[in-house]
């Protein structure tokens, strides 16, 4: 199976599993380390171009485990991390891992942050090297192991 085809796979199992956690996922923990988990993924290679900034807009307006949420507060959360990257990246990943840390008391939401972490990393069926390397950072900071997803 061509690498491509594997990360399609892949973002597809992980968008499978999060709707079937739906109705477990509705905290304002989980929502905030989401919006971090966007943000860090966009931001992993320095810079944010407009495609991964519609990525994260599309996922915001079709996952169905994020419309349990505001979309515009969803929106405001994502820029707000982005920005934080922006300015300094290296100061802003700590401020923005704390927020992805939000999840870490429920294993549920942990595990589901770092699933969207990979859909959107896999979103344009290029997971690169530096999108795997802060999803495997966010899954130290939850503590969980990054070979459970394929990292």
């Amino acid at each position: 199976m061509a690498l491509w085809d594997r990360v399609k796979e892949s973002a597809s199992q992980m968008q499978t599993q999060l709707v079937a956690k739906k109705n477990d996922l509705k905290s304002g923990a989980f929502r905030d380390a989401s919006m971090a988990m966007c943000a860090l993924v966009a931001a992993a290679d320095g810079t944010v171009d407009p495609s991964e900034r519609q990525r994260v807009a599309q996922l915001i307006s079709t996952n169905e485990v994020l419309q349990n949420f505001d979309a515009d507060d969803l929106r405001r959360r994502f820029e707000d991390n982005l920005n934080k990257l922006a300015t300094d990246f290296a100061f802003g990943k700590v401020s923005v891992l704390q927020e992805v840390a939000k999840a870490k008391k429920k294993p549920a939401e942990a595990r589901a942050v770092i699933q969207i972490g990979v859909v959107i990393g896999g979103a344009d069926g290029n997971f690169d090297k530096d999108e795997q390397a802060v999803v495997r950072e966010a899954c130290f900071t939850l503590g969980l192991p990054p070979h459970e997803f394929d990292l």
